[in-house]
């Protein structure tokens, strides 16, 4: 069996083409190198989730009875 047509992306990290295919071991980056500094952004946080400021005790509607 052989191996579908095997297509280029860009590198998250260096936009240069990548392999998207098995053989590529790195996939979806060009190279071990951008997939560490990448692994490294996400683990000093220079990447974050964007996420809500959760509400506090003094922002939540009060009851009325």
């Amino acid at each position: 069996m052989s191996e579908p047509t095997a297509r280029t992306v860009p590198c998250p990290n260096c936009k240069q083409p990548a392999l998207y295919a098995e053989r590529n071991r790195w996939r979806p980056f060009c190279s071990e190198r951008c997939r560490l500094a990448d692994l490294g952004a996400w683990a000093t946080e220079r990447f974050r989730v964007p996420a809500e400021t959760p509400l506090g005790d003094n922002d939540l509607p009060r009851e009325t009875h």
